[in-house]
């Protein structure tokens, strides 16, 4: 009889999900302790609640990451530890398409574990979201909102967003989709790629991009490359009225002068899925703009993100016990 090898499912998934991922293959053991785990505070909360765990409960959890040669989703207790107190793991689903930074700070990126990132689950719900959040602008909803709450019956002319110049970074699975999803409204989407890469223009043409561009959509991976990379200077570079719309990272942006150009009106407004502080801290001018959209790091999940992640790791498993490449394979040379 072959070997059994060890699956554990470190965040909670629907029994049912758990079903799917056990009847892959026989050989596999699933490992799933869901009263063991945080708990879910909405649909596909992948964070949650921590417990608190007895002694007995913390043995269980304990023996499950030891036996565990594959894991749906990294340790929420200690992931930096799993190196030692999961000494036969070999490879990670993430629930998450950007971990470059978590790998990083927790070390794991220095480990020979193998990664595979959420990558493409998302793409359709934050193209949704850079689709509102442009159009939330270009058709002045703001000024609706406030005519409505003052009772006022004004006829206005509004603006329209086929025709106008939409700029996307960040050419995955999200940006991809992002491009499509514009270009079926009737824009002139630029494609921007990272250096090197086979996109007509790459980061290093965004000075010249800028001031011709009337929405911009940051949907970029963090690196050392993309850090702060809309910069007082770049932000100074948009044309004015620009919209932003952020779904990528944000530590992409310069807040403070992001915060300056609102104010200031050089910006239209922003959507902003993300922020160089998470939670969003109150004192932030951010709340308090008319012109900026506040989503909570939220406009991913959806209510049918669990099956599509359950989906990809159920291949991924296949592929795994092939002994052919995994998709969505996390690269430590480009951070993503």
């Amino acid at each position: 009889m072959s070997p059994r090898l060890g699956v554990l499912i470190a965040t909670y998934l629907e029994p049912d999900l758990v079903e799917r991922i056990a009847a892959v293959d026989p050989s596999l053991d699933v490992i799933y302790e869901p009263e063991l785990l945080p708990v879910p505070r909405y649909a596909c909360d992948h964070t949650g609640t921590p417990r608190e765990l007895t002694p007995a409960q913390q043995s269980t959890w304990d023996g499950a990451l030891s036996a565990a040669e594959v894991s749906f989703d990294f340790d929420w207790q200690a992931p930096a530890d799993l190196p030692t107190r999961a000494p036969k793991l070999r490879w990670i689903q993430a629930t998450s398409a950007g971990i470059g930074g978590f790998v990083q700070r927790t070390g794991l990126d220095r480990t020979d574990m193998t990664f595979t990132t959420a990558a493409g689950i998302h793409a359709v719900p934050l193209a949704e979201f850079a689709v509102m959040g442009a159009l939330h602008f270009v058709k002045g909803v703001p000024h609706l909102r406030a005519q409505q709450e003052n009772h006022r019956w004004q006829r206005y002319t509004t603006s329209r967003l086929a025709g106008r110049t939409v700029t996307v970074v960040g050419l995955g699975g999200i940006g991809r989709r992002v491009v499509e999803s514009f270009r079926a409204l009737g824009t002139n989407v630029i494609e921007v790629g990272r250096p090197g890469s086979a996109a007509a223009y790459t980061t290093d043409d965004l000075d010249g991009i800028l001031p011709r561009t009337d929405v911009l959509v940051l949907c970029t991976p963090l690196t050392a490359q993309t850090e702060n990379m809309l910069d007082e200077r770049r932000i100074g570079l948009l044309k004015p009225g620009a919209v932003l719309v952020n779904i990528g990272r944000g530590q992409l942006v310069d807040e403070p002068a992001l915060i300056a150009a609102l104010t200031a009106g050089h910006i239209t407004g922003a959507a902003l899925d993300v922020f160089a502080t998470e939670p969003l801290p109150e004192t932030s001018p951010l709340w308090d703009l008319d012109n900026v959209l506040v989503s909570p790091h939220s406009a991913s999940t959806v209510d049918a993100e669990n099956a599509a992640i359950t989906d990809l790791f159920c291949d991924n498993l296949r592929r795994f016990l092939d002994g052919v490449e995994l998709r969505n394979t996390y690269r430590r040379d480009l951070g993503y």
